[in-house]
C-alpha cells in the first residue's frame, strides 16, 4: 500500500459547505448500505455520526472494489492499491473532489484515527482475493480455509475487529482496557455474519468453519455444500462458533461503560441488534439454509427507540 505523499505543494483546506455536501453522501450511502450498523450511528450526535458515516462510505469503497467480479482478482488488488493512494493524497492536504475523500480526511483529523487502522481496513477486504477458488462442485467440493479457530480469529480481527477499534476512536474512550475488547466486539458480529451467511459463502466456495471445529462436530466441507443440507448434522458446529460469539458480547457489554457517556447508547444498540439475530438464529435451531434470518425493520426500530430513551436519561 501507498504511503502519505509528503511535502505536497499545496495545502488543501475544503470550505464548510463542501465538507456538508461530503458528509451529506457518506450519510446516504451508510443509510442505504449499512442495514444493521446505521441504526447505532442514529444514536450519536451528529459530529460521531458523521465521522462513522464517512469511515463506512470508504469501507463500502474498498468492498465495491473488491467484489467488483467483473475484474479479474489482480486488477482489483491494483484498482485497491490506487484508492489507497487517492486516501493517502488526501490525508497529505493534497486537493481532492472526491466527497467520501473530503469527509473521511476530516473524520480522521477530528478524531485523530490512525492511518494505520484504515489501511488494514482496507487490507481487510481484499482478504478473499487471495481465495479466489472456483464454485464448488461434485468434481471439487469446497475446502475449509483455517485450520485452527486462531487463524479464523485473526481473519475476523481484519474484517471486523480493526472496524470495532475505529469506532472506538470516533466514541471516546480513556481506559486502554477498551481496545482488546473491542477487539472481541468485533469478533462477536463477525462469528454472527459467518454463522448466518454459510449458505451464501459456500455458494462462493467460502468456508470460514476452521478444519479442527468441523472435525470435532464430525463434519467436511463438502457438507456444508450438500445439495440437501442435513441441518441436524450442521447445528452443533454453528451452535459452538455461537457460544463464542456469546462469549465476546458478554465483553461488549463491558465495553460500553468504558467509551464516552454520548456514544454508550449507540454502542448498545449495534451490540443489541447483533446480538438479537443471533438468538433468532438459534431460535430457529440454526437453520440458516432454508431461508436467510433477519430482524424485521419493525425489531431493529424498537431497539433504536430504547438506545434513544438511554440517550435521553
Amino acid at each position: 500500500m501507498s504511503t502519505a505523499v509528503e511535502n505536497a505543494p499545496a495545502q488543501f483546506a475544503p470550505t464548510a459547505s463542501q465538507l456538508e455536501m461530503a458528509y451529506s453522501v457518506c450519510r446516504s450511502i451508510a443509510r442505504s448500505a449499512a442495514k444493521n450498523f446505521y441504526y447505532g450511528f442514529l444514536v450519536l450526535p451528529q459530529r460521531k455520526r458523521n465521522a462513522l458515516s464517512a469511515v463506512y462510505a470508504f469501507m463500502r469503497r474498498c468492498d465495491d472494489i473488491t467484489d467488483d467480479i467483473t475484474l479479474s482478482p489482480g486488477d482489483r488488488h491494483n484498482q485497491l492499491l490506487e484508492w489507497l493512494d487517492k486516501v493517502h493524497r488526501a490525508f497529505a492536504a493534497q486537493p481532492t473532489d472526491d466527497p467520501v475523500l473530503l469527509a473521511l480526511t476530516d473524520a480522521q483529523r477530528a478524531y485523530q484515527i490512525p492511518i494505520g487502522l484504515l489501511d488494514q481496513l482496507a487490507y481487510g477486504t481484499a482478504v478473499d482475493l487471495d481465495y479466489s477458488a472456483p464454485e464448488p462442485s461434485a468434481a471439487a467440493p469446497p475446502a475449509a480455509r483455517y485450520q485452527t479457530f486462531e487463524e479464523l480469529r485473526q481473519y475476523c480481527y481484519g474484517v471486523a475487529s480493526v472496524v470495532g477499534l475505529v469506532c472506538i476512536k470516533i466514541f471516546g474512550y480513556r481506559d486502554p482496557a477498551a481496545e482488546p475488547l473491542a477487539e472481541r466486539c468485533g469478533l462477536a458480529f463477525q462469528l454472527t455474519n459467518i454463522i448466518r451467511d454459510v449458505k451464501e459463502d459456500v455458494a462462493m466456495g467460502r468456508v470460514y468453519f476452521p478444519q479442527e471445529d468441523l472435525a470435532q462436530c464430525g463434519l467436511s466441507a463438502a457438507d456444508l455444500a450438500a445439495p440437501q443440507v442435513d441441518v441436524a448434522r450442521i447445528r452443533p458446529l454453528l451452535a459452538m462458533e455461537a457460544d463464542r460469539a456469546r462469549d465476546c458480547y458478554r465483553d461488549g457489554e463491558e465495553l460500553i461503560p468504558l467509551v464516552n457517556e454520548d456514544s454508550q447508547p449507540a454502542l448498545w444498540v449495534l451490540i443489541t441488534i447483533y446480538r438479537r439475530l443471533l438468538e433468532k438464529i438459534a431460535l430457529k435451531q440454526y437453520d440458516v439454509f432454508s431461508e436467510r434470518v433477519r430482524l424485521s425493520v419493525a425489531e431493529k426500530l424498537t431497539v433504536l427507540g430504547n438506545g434513544i430513551l438511554k440517550r435521553l436519561l
